[in-house]
């Protein structure tokens, strides 16, 4: 086991678990699953605004790359971006999420000069066309992140990298100091991603990486599952289905599953065609306590919050 710096939050999470090492289920977590959801009041400090994540918020993606999976996602000209940016608004999105390189496999490197120009001026034109929208950078480079908050009006940092911690960025990472010391001094808003298999590995390791961030004085961390992300297609969906059992972490969870090839590598197809599948899996996460939908299809997103919410809504007769 990886070792836990805070011994109070170790026990805490091991009370939480102890049926990891009597049952195949994992982590258990209140009986009345409703109910401990309800107790759960996250809230993000947006640049000294509080932004109330009880009714779970969608964050469209706007991929500034000429390679993302999506081609329908892939958007490099002023007008594009400022369209899409307008787009998310609409139809409902509370946040933009810019990604300026690729994390599909196969994708090109990008150096950090040509990812920092991508969002010094994709954020430029969001802040221009939607001042109120929250924005997150997806970068797992420290010293473009803190750009990107400190210079360039981003509000989260949203890494995949796991601070650095893992292998699964296309580029190694040459930089003096890490993402969580970044994420530490500017005290912005984070999303943790994790790349374990398994829910009993990741509730380990991001134990540790929580306590790493607390300590240096990160508040606000959102956990993100990372669908797709160093899993088999069966660890997947089990993560899935035992996705609320990380709700013992305290912390509000990113799901990011859109047009993904856990969907059309199950049922056929491609992305173009895996709208239904995510629309299926975004109801189910948000079931199992979501809080934030990162998506490509933002309409479709919001109506599957309205539902969900409404039916959570019903008092039983």
């Amino acid at each position: 086991m990886q070792k836990i710096k805070n011994i109070r939050f170790f026990f805490a999470l091991s009370s939480a678990c102890t049926t990891f090492a009597k049952s195949r289920e994992g982590c258990a977590v209140p009986a009345d699953n409703d109910t401990y959801r309800k107790e759960m009041e996250y809230t993000l400090n947006i640049r000294g605004k509080l932004m109330d994540l009880g009714q779970p918020q969608v964050m469209g993606i706007l991929n500034v790359t000429p390679d993302s999976f999506y081609e329908g996602s892939r958007k490099q000209t002023e007008r594009e971006i400022a369209l899409r940016a307008q787009e998310i608004v609409v139809q409902g999105g509370t946040m933009i999420d810019i990604g300026a390189f690729s994390t599909r496999p196969g994708a090109h490197e990008v150096s950090a000069e040509e990812e920092g120009r991508r969002l010094r001026e994709a954020l430029a034109i969001v802040r221009r066309e939607v001042p109120d929208a929250v924005v997150s950078v997806d970068t797992y480079r420290p010293q473009l992140a803190r750009r990107c908050i400190a210079e360039w009006g981003a509000d989260i940092i949203n890494d995949v990298s796991e601070g650095g911690l893992t292998g699964i960025v296309n580029t190694p990472i040459h930089e003096s100091e890490r993402m969580f010391d970044v994420v530490g001094e500017l005290r912005c808003p984070y999303i943790l991603m994790s790349v374990k298999g398994t829910l009993r590995d990741m509730m380990v390791a991001l134990a540790d990486e929580v306590q790493q961030l607390r300590d240096l004085g990160a508040h606000d961390i959102i956990l993100d599952p990372g669908f797709g992300f160093g899993k088999t297609l069966a660890e997947n969906y089990a993560l899935m289905a035992q996705m609320d059992k990380l709700l013992v972490m305290g912390l509000p969870l990113l799901v990011g599953i859109s047009r993904k090839s856990m969907i059309y590598r199950l049922v056929g197809g491609d992305p173009t065609t895996a709208l239904n599948g995510t629309t299926a899996l975004n109801t189910i996460a948000l079931m199992k306590g979501a809080s934030i939908l990162r998506v490509h299809d933002v309409a479709e997103a919001v109506e599957a919050v309205r539902i969900v919410q409404e039916m959570k809504e019903v008092k039983p007769q």
